[in-house]
């Protein structure tokens, strides 16, 4: 997290049960995170801005291992505070397979913790802090991952799922 980040929430914990939410994705259809109970793990990842190069770098990461998540009953969720239009141009720009969730007004990023307050230009503007949660079929929060890089975070959060899975 940088220096001058403000978090304007209290941060989850694993062993806490996730914030449940229901989001437009961008096709506008409610995703709903109870609908994964007992049926699928969720990674739930929040990124800044649709059609960023740190952002595009994630989703395209985490696209290009669908099946892998697949194969480990997951689905993968990315949320920003972008509308259902933005998201649906940038999952046809490059060719994604996440699913993209609109929290415009930031209220699923609140549950979750993510927001920040941040200087940027002489002015005081809340940001998404790059975040990541892996929850389990129980609902669960088994990881949380506050201010990731998104260049290999996908793997990683591959290489975490895995471990969970050989723990059941």
């Amino acid at each position: 997290m940088l220096p001058e980040a403000q978090h304007s929430a209290q941060l989850l914990q694993p062993g806490q049960a996730a914030p449940l939410f229901d989001l437009p994705d961008a096709d506008m259809n409610m995703v709903s995170l109870q609908s994964f109970r007992n049926k699928r793990n969720v990674v739930l990842y929040f990124y800044p801005k649709d059609d960023t190069p740190g952002c595009t770098m994630e989703a395209i990461d985490f696209s290009e291992l669908d099946d892998d998540f697949d194969a480990l009953k997951t689905v993968v969720l990315g949320v920003s505070m972008d509308d259902c239009l933005s998201h649906g141009a940038f999952r046809d720009k490059h060719g994604l397979s996440v699913q993209l969730l609109a929290d415009v007004d930031g209220e699923v990023c609140r549950r979750y913790g993510v927001l920040q307050d941040r200087d940027i230009e002489g002015k005081m503007r809340t940001c998404i802090v790059r975040s990541t949660f892996i929850i389990d079929r129980k609902g669960q929060l088994k990881h949380t991952l506050y201010g990731v890089t998104p260049r290999g975070h996908a793997g990683k959060v591959l290489g975490l799922l895995q471990e969970v899975a050989k723990c059941k």
